[in-house]
């Protein structure tokens, strides 16, 4: 698997419709959902069940449930050391649990579905810049690479 694959598959998912806890490419699908899928095309099987979860962007929580499942499947990467094909994830505002996930196509492009859109590649705009909180890549993807642990508390970033 290569980061190209990890691209391609996430654009045969553009234009499938926003569907919330979805995972179907062009029947619907959420940003997680896009992520699911993405990993069943390129690594395999699900690595665990997804339990039910909110659509609200808004909701304060204790539990990171998004950050922790990434830190259990993924590679944590530098958020400076972002590459095309790496996951980002972001928090909506301070104190908030990460609520959205995206797939970087390239510099400051990424891939994801969002309430409201089809599944786009859109620019990485300040305002989800402001929101990043973490970065990820798919397991089995450069392991040369030295990768460093997201900074969760790293200032402008939109972490708690």
């Amino acid at each position: 698997m290569t980061r190209e694959d990890v691209i391609a598959a996430a654009r045969l998912w553009i234009g499938t419709p926003y569907r919330h806890q979805a995972s179907v490419r062009g029947q619907g699908c959420d940003c997680l959902g896009l992520l699911r899928g993405v990993w069943r095309d390129c690594v395999g099987a699900e690595p665990e069940v997804v339990p039910p979860y909110s659509p609200d962007w808004a909701e304060l929580s204790t539990r990171d449930t998004l950050l922790m499942a990434a830190r259990r499947h993924l590679v944590a990467c530098a958020l400076d050391a972002l590459r095309p094909g790496d996951v980002l994830l972001f928090r909506m505002g301070p104190g908030h649990p990460a609520k959205h996930c995206a797939i970087l196509s390239r510099p400051a492009r990424i891939i994801h579905a969002y309430w409201g859109r089809t599944v786009c590649e859109t620019a990485l705009v300040g305002w989800w810049q402001r929101r990043l909180v973490a970065g990820f890549s798919f397991p089995g993807l450069d392991p040369d690479q030295t990768r460093a642990r997201p900074d969760p508390g790293r200032a402008g970033m939109g972490a708690a």
